[in-house]
């Protein structure tokens, strides 16, 4: 018989549907039943595409043995991470300050007033090299909570203990200067990989927010090494394993330090932030390979994850018929009898597939007879009518396999990334279709996940919108709003943009100044996070401090600006403490520091004169620049380019060239 799992929405939750495991999802009925019970509460949080999520799931949670201990001795809590941010970001902080270290599955064992007295990720059946077992693990939990349970309430007081010293902590020490920005660089340069490109070891992790800061660095200051490390770590992943050769678009990261093995899954935010990313490496060289890495992510995100709705799924799995990866692997006999003999040696040469396999198994280092296509550092990427032709055989004889997992649900944070994404690509690369692809998603949301004017919802799937929004719904979503407002014109981007943002300042802004992760209103919770740090994806924080003077620039609403820098010195410390961790709030601070400058290109938007100029505007990697379309500033209907910077606006000018110049920085060599 199914679970309580199977009235939910949710894939990840449904996925457990059918476990022998008594689940609840998370609320109200599961919390009133661990204290009717007296019972401690078994949390596992998690999400659908995730891989050792699923082998949990097989090994322990559709165990008879490991349910029957389960469902005796405590009430058991699935939760979805991508639904609930908020409660996932609270354990796992419990378990980051327990183990040192995070990830998914997390498993927490807490009291039934919530508090937590066991963190861990995976945990295996039995015991293994050294670690316990669930069925070892939870007989002494049981055995502790009926003879001992004061000292389960001990270790949980003193969970409680670390996360309330942490949530205390003070990160406005010290004010943010362009000296802070030279010290991000310098533990920047300390941590790159001088040979492959990317931070740090393996596993590797695209870390776009922290080069989106190496090329603001790069244009400040115009430090050579700045650019090198982004374009080297940008093109040495399109060229690797992590980045999929036939299909386009990206995985999760790379268990090796040559971005040759992925962890297979593909997320829809890491599409739309490497797409940011990329962007802007193209508008700061000019380089057409970033272009077209820029368009096969699009393309990825367009037929695989787009709704008919025009919204955009939230990954895919890293599984398919129960094995990792099984979907993206190819062995040298299937090769050849997909493609005829020229072809297939070809792609063979090209992609480095070998007769025994390049693909090695994750726990024995051994080759399985699998091939993962990549290309070494430093291979051009060629553009010639018999390799396209040869990938479009493979990838369409790949695409008749049983498919990864496709998690359906839509959220809105990761749309807005997404639209933000969109936008900027049909501007600056002057496709109209990505930008009316921005504006149904966009338009979607506004139709099914607003309740009201202000507010939004968090997630949408199957006819059903539900959960309360959270500080990246509106941050993100915001991002987006301002994206299309730049690429279209259109003011009501605008004053929705403004709207949302009169909701964050009243309903998630701190007494610090700072923003919390959820609303004042929001479902009580251990206590009410913050995340000032970035994860896999940019604070909500920092995009919504980026927010507040991009838009304080565009309305000339002083105030906005006011509450940026405010939320900006609740991080200041944090910025010279531990740079990598706030890479997305580092780029606001460069933001802050200045200068920046608005642009704005009067008379007829539809004029040669004014599209001519906005296009180049647009075109030019100039990130603390505002460059707008306003028909009538001025006061004037004839065209003009009027520059502002510092609250003062210089005369208006037709001279394109002139306000090129101002604003453009050129590579130089890196022996400069």
């Amino acid at each position: 018989m199914s679970n309580r799992l199977a009235r939910e929405k949710s894939p990840y939750l449904l996925q457990h549907k059918d476990n022998p495991v008594d689940w609840y999802p998370w609320g109200a009925e599961a919390l009133v039943a661990a204290r009717n019970a007296d019972l401690p509460i078994f949390l596992s949080i998690g999400y659908a595409t995730c891989h050792w999520c699923h082998v949990m799931e097989r090994e322990s949670f559709e165990d008879q043995e490991v349910a029957k201990l389960l469902n005796r001795n405590f009430i058991n809590i699935k939760v979805d991470r991508e639904e609930r941010p908020d409660i996932d970001a609270i354990y796992m902080r419990a378990c980051q300050t327990a183990t040192g270290r995070g990830g998914w599955p997390l498993t927490i064992m807490m009291l039934p007033s919530m508090h937590p007295f066991f963190a861990a990720t995976y945990l295996p059946r039995t015991s293994r090299y050294g670690h316990e077992g669930m069925l070892q693990i939870i007989p002494k939990v049981a055995e502790a909570w009926q003879k001992s349970r004061t000292s389960l309430e001990s270790m949980a007081n003193t969970f409680m203990q670390a996360l309330n010293r942490e949530d205390a902590l003070d990160f406005s020490k010290k004010e943010g200067s362009e000296e802070t920005l030279h010290r991000a660089f310098q533990s920047c340069e300390q941590q790159y990989d001088p040979v492959h490109g990317g931070f740090g070891h393996a596993p590797k992790f695209p870390s776009p927010e922290r080069l989106r800061f190496l090329l603001r660095y790069w244009y400040r200051t115009e430090t050579p090494r700045a650019l090198e490390m982004v374009e080297h770590t940008l093109q040495n992943m399109r060229r690797g394993g992590m980045y999929d050769q036939l299909g386009g678009g990206f995985h999760r990261y790379s268990t090796d330090e040559k971005w040759r093995v992925p962890h297979f899954e593909k997320m829809l935010y890491d599409q739309a932030l490497l797409v940011l990313i990329y962007l802007e490496a193209f508008q700061a060289t000019g380089k057409q390979e970033y272009v077209q890495t820029v368009r096969e992510i699009l393309e990825y995100a367009h037929r695989e994850l787009e709704t008919e709705a025009g919204t955009y799924c939230t990954g895919e799995d890293a599984d398919s018929e129960g094995e990792e990866g099984r979907y993206y692997v190819w062995d040298i006999q299937e090769l050849h009898s997909v493609l005829d003999p020229q072809d297939a040696q070809m792609i063979q040469a090209i992609f480095h597939l070998e007769k025994s396999g390049n693909y090695l198994d994750e726990a024995t280092h051994s080759k399985t007879g699998s091939n993962i296509l990549y290309r070494y550092v430093g291979d051009p990427l060629e553009d010639n009518p018999s390799l396209s032709r040869a990938c479009r055989q493979l990838l369409e004889y790949r695409r008749r396999r049983v498919h990864p997992l496709l998690d359906d649900k839509v959220l809105t944070d990761w749309n807005g990334l997404m639209i933000a994404a969109l936008a900027r690509s049909g501007m600056i690369l002057g496709e109209q279709e990505y930008i009316h692809r921005a504006e149904a998603c966009v338009k979607f949301i506004c139709t099914h996940m607003m309740p009201a004017a202000d507010r939004l919802l968090h997630r949408w799937r199957d006819g059903e919108a539900l959960i309360t929004g959270m500080l990246d719904d509106y941050a993100y979503m915001i991002m987006g709003l301002l994206a299309l407002y730049e690429a279209t014109g259109r003011e009501d981007y605008c004053r929705l943009a403004d709207t949302l943002t009169r909701t964050v300042l009243v309903d998630f802004l701190s007494d610090r100044g700072d923003f919390y992760m959820v609303a004042r209103d929001a479902d009580s919770l251990l206590f009410r996070p913050r995340q000032l740090f970035d994860s896999a994806i940019p604070a909500g924080n920092a995009v919504m401090i980026a927010n507040l003077f991009r838009l304080s620039r565009m309305t000339g609403d002083p105030d906005l600006e006011i509450a940026g820098h405010r939320a900006l010195e609740v991080c200041s410390g944090g910025l010279w403490d531990y740079p990598d961790a706030f890479s997305a709030t580092l780029s606001a601070l460069d933001y802050a520091l200045g200068p920046s400058v608005e642009i704005m290109v009067s008379g007829p938007r539809n004029s040669l004169d004014s599209q001519t100029a906005i296009s180049a505007l647009q075109k030019v990697y100039a990130p603390n620049a505002v460059i707008l379309s306003r028909p009538d500033f001025g006061g004037t209907d004839r065209f003009a380019i009027h520059v502002c910077s510092g609250r003062a606006c210089e005369l208006p000018t037709e001279d394109l060239e002139q306000v090129l110049a101002r604003i453009t920085v050129s590579p130089k060599p890196i022996s400069s």
